[in-house]
């Protein structure tokens, strides 16, 4: 879906940009920030794609922010703490002293680091404020659902992830790409009351998005898209004039009515042309139709791989691809 932001252009940051939203809405279940996290470590392995899958929890910068003394100002905390990665963590402290805390020690606390149950367990040593305690038991019931899956990128827990957003209230979540410089490429958390925004009161939800234009920036840079775009198809039918165009359709609506993808190449081209297109688009099988071909009922079929060629009637090309 497309989405608009008021802000300068500039590289991984247009003023309209599109990005794939995946939200569990009516539940409260932590269950559901750990289906998150795998959603993510599924896509990008699958795009090929190495990325930092980086969480926090809310409710911990929040903790911090009492025992630091920042209570009364933890929006404008969080605002600050998200520009760590722009400005540096020399101007983030200081623009933390003009709020009146101990901006220090607040840096100090926001650790970074594995996601285990040592990290946990040390931070909670380290953080005496309660709600931090309870943001660190969520973060510890999530680890427990990911311990037995094999996550394919590095899922770290980062004390500096703040996503300025005010209304999330648990899990956040931030994916940055490994091997070049640019922003997050996705990111999300859970929110228990935003539904109220709209009339809607005391439905919690959680949800991470994807950032279209910035995964393809990567993917372009990273040299990541295959150089042809693979297709599925089974079947080329090749005619050899037009005057057997008709029955290469008719062909190819009972082979798709059998669940067998197919397509006709749409003008009587020189074989050569035709097969390389079947040889581009990676597809399987051609099937050569003259009007020989047709009054027989016996159909060249071509092995593209192998440059084995049959002849078979369409009953035995079906029987043989559904093999």
């Amino acid at each position: 879906q497309p989405v608009w932001r008021a802000d300068r252009p500039q590289k991984g940051r247009y003023r309209e940009f599109y990005q794939c939203d995946v939200d569990i809405v009516g539940s409260d279940s932590l269950l559901y920030e750990a289906e998150l996290i795998c959603i993510y470590d599924e896509v990008f392995a699958a795009f090929g794609l190495p990325v930092s899958i980086r969480i926090n929890n809310r409710k911990i910068l929040e903790g911090i922010a009492n025992q630091c003394g920042f209570k009364d100002s933890f929006r404008s905390f969080t605002i600050i703490i998200d520009k760590l990665d722009k400005i540096g963590r020399d101007k983030v402290i200081q623009e933390l002293s003009l709020l009146g805390g101990n901006a220090e020690e607040a840096m100090n606390l926001l650790q970074q680091g594995t996601l285990d149950q040592a990290f946990i367990q040390a931070m909670k040593t380290r953080l005496k404020d309660e709600t931090a305690q309870k943001g660190l038991a969520e973060m510890e019931e999530v680890l427990s659902y990911l311990a037995a899956y094999p996550a394919k990128n590095e899922v770290v827990f980062d004390g500096t992830l703040a996503r300025g957003l005010n209304y999330y209230t648990g899990t956040i979540y931030e994916v940055q790409a490994k091997g070049v410089q640019m922003g997050s490429i996705g990111g999300g958390g859970r929110y228990d009351d935003l539904t109220g925004v709209f009339g809607l009161k005391g439905v919690s939800g959680v949800g991470i998005s994807f950032g279209a234009d910035r995964i393809y920036d990567v993917l372009l840079e990273l040299n990541l898209f295959p150089e042809t775009v693979s297709y599925s198809g089974k079947i080329l039918f090749c005619p050899m004039d037009a005057n057997v165009l008709p029955q290469a359709f008719a062909m190819a609506t009972v082979c798709r009515a059998l669940g067998i993808s197919c397509e006709v190449y749409p003008s009587p081209a020189k074989l050569k042309k035709q097969l390389g297109y079947a040889d581009a688009n990676k597809i399987a099988w051609s099937v050569i139709l003259g009007q020989q071909e047709i009054e027989s009922g016996q159909l060249s079929l071509k092995n593209m791989e192998t440059g084995e060629q049959v002849s078979l009637g369409l009953e035995e090309i079906i029987a043989k691809l559904k093999a």
